[in-house]
């Protein structure tokens, strides 16, 4: 019986390129979770799409002399062409900037309003006399109270992850003109938070152990929930972003982080809105046996397990998160990334010169699910060269090109299999399943490498094997033993297509078959004997050694 799946991925700022810290992150493991539910045959809805709103934003189109929407517009733009080039396969990547959100955000705001869990009070706002405006979120910048951080935010400290209100910093100045701000009493809406701490307290100790989360989110909340939850501002001194929908806040816009997570249910509306099917979303947010995913990097942790699940409480009749598999970070050749410093790969960038797939198989095998993991350039060509090329894509081009060269480009006929061959395909058997389980519980890195492990056993079985030598001796031995490698690349390719889609549908297509690889589905499928077979090409090119030295000194000079 088929599942039903959410796939609801972190939305990006639309204030600069992907960089490869994006990918690893959240949208390579939301997209490889995605690909093996399809294949699997379960219906999956894939969502995300460019935050378009908060001071991230508004402070780059400040910077480069475009409006904001000028600047989100540019950015959507790119973004969906790396997602296209990159292979990440969402359902709907939509924006925040769509009348669909913006209803959506405000139907949650006023029902939550009328349940008496957002109250109205008066605040003392970091206003700068110079530049004549109120300092929000980013427009201010100063010393953590809580761990002494210098580069700590007006809503957050990024190095201790902790929130704060702008009241709190320590030496607080606006980010613009860097003049010391007044503060100011301005009225906003609060969101009760601390209403929900006894039934946040027992859900999450119930479903981190149902759904098994990582020890790093768990660890996390509970964290957060020991410490006593605060009521947090949902609102902001602004003008750009989704209106507050109370007749005498005309001038302030609704808090960033409040309808970010609320984008997960517009974006399903507007989904299902597309697909002809208006009332489409209600299955994934309303089946109590469908389960929701959401993939983030580690610092939105406590707001898609605290204060989104809080927001869904409040709202009633809506699923909770099922699981919520965040990331850590990625460091770039042993050092923290910076965009602000350039030291990044930036996504764009990387795809004018290399193919998506070595990416996607780096990224995959080192993915930072418990603790941060470094890119290196280094790294990136041994694993291209010795992994992708010489071992996986080495076992598929020899058996496929031997078999095409000598069977008249046609999948042997087999004969009777000896205990060697047997072994082989019931390590593939078992490879199946055990991935099946892994990808199941999200553990990517595991995954890959029972993959690539099978491929190494390919090989060494074909080397025992030496159909090249037997075929002068024993034609149907040769046989029996390309029909078994065969067998074996055409598992890898369903096994391997949600980190490698590319590659495995080029393999797919060289087997013989139409069609889409991930219409196969998640199980063993004997190759038809006689089936023709295309005329293979390599699946993956070895890279030259100078690209090290060439990549890493872009390094902190390009600027995407």
């Amino acid at each position: 019986m088929s599942e039903r799946i959410l796939v609801a991925v972190a939305w990006p700022y639309a204030d600069g390129p992907l960089h490869l810290g994006h990918i690893a992150g959240a949208y390579l493991p939301a997209d490889i979770f995605a690909r093996y539910h399809r294949i699997k045959g379960n219906e999956v809805l894939m969502v995300s799409g460019s935050d378009q709103h908060g001071t991230p934003v508004t402070i780059k189109a400040e910077q480069d002399g475009v409006t904001p929407g000028e600047l989100t517009a540019a950015c959507h733009r790119d973004f969906l062409e790396s997602w296209r080039r990159l292979g990440i396969s969402f359902d709907l990547f939509t924006t925040t900037g769509t009348e669909n959100h913006a209803k959506v955000t405000q139907d949650i705001f006023l029902k939550l309003l009328e349940g008496g869990y957002i109250y109205k009070a008066t605040v003392s706002q970091p206003y700068c006399p110079q530049c004549r405006r109120y300092l929000p979120d980013r427009y201010i910048e100063g010393t953590c109270p809580f761990c002494g951080s210098t580069a700590a935010r007006g809503d957050q400290c990024d190095d201790c992850g902790k929130p704060m209100n702008p009241g709190e910093m320590v030496d607080p100045r606006c980010r613009l003109c860097g003049g010391a701000p007044q503060f100011q009493d301005s009225e906003h809406f609060f969101f009760k938070l601390s209403a929900f701490q006894g039934q946040l307290n027992d859900w999450v100790k119930k479903q981190s152990k149902k759904a098994n989360w990582r020890a790093n989110v768990t660890n996390l909340t509970m964290r957060y929930l020991k410490e006593g939850l605060r009521d947090r501002a949902i609102t902001r001194d602004i003008g750009w972003g989704v209106a507050v929908p109370v007749k005498g806040f005309e001038s302030k816009r609704i808090y960033v982080w409040f309808e970010a997570v609320i984008g997960y249910l517009s974006a399903s509306k507007e989904w299902a809105k597309s697909s002809g099917d208006g009332e489409g979303w209600r299955p994934f947010w309303e089946d109590d046996k469908a389960r929701s995913y959401y993939f983030i990097g580690k610092d939105n942790i406590p707001f898609h397990t605290l204060i989104w699940p809080a927001m869904l409480m409040g709202y009633g009749g809506l699923n909770l998160p099922y699981n919520v598999p965040a990331n850590e970070f990625l460091t770039i050749e042993g050092k923290k990334l910076s965009t602000s410093r350039n030291w990044a790969i930036w996504v764009p960038d990387y795809l004018s010169r290399y193919e998506p797939d070595p990416l996607r198989y780096l990224l995959s095998i080192n993915m930072p699910e418990n603790g941060d993991t470094d890119y290196s350039w280094r790294e990136f060509l041994r694993r291209n060269n010795d992994e992708l090329v010489a071992t996986y894509g080495n076992l598929a081009h020899r058996v496929l090109t031997f078999t095409y060269r000598n069977f008249e480009g046609r999948i042997p006929e087999p004969g009777e299999m000896d205990k060697q061959s047997e072994s082989i395909i019931n390590s593939a058997t078992e490879t199946l399943n055990n991935m099946d389980s892994l990808l199941s519980q999200c553990h990517f890195k595991q995954a890959i490498m029972a993959g690539m492990t099978l491929a190494h056993e390919a090989n060494r079985y074909l080397d025992d094997k030496s159909p090249w030598k037997v075929i002068k001796e024993d034609r149907q031995a040769a046989a029996n033993s390309l029909y078994v490698a065969l067998n074996v690349i055409s598992q890898l390719k369903t096994m391997l297509c949600p980190f490698l889609p590319f590659s495995s549908q080029k393999l797919h297509e060289y087997l013989g078959f139409a069609g889409r690889v991930e219409d196969c589905g998640w199980n063993w499928q004997d190759l038809p004997a006689g089936q023709k077979l295309l005329e293979p090409k390599p699946l993956f090119t070895k890279l030259d050694d100078k690209l090290i030295d060439e990549e890493t000194a872009r390094l902190g000079q390009v600027n995407c």
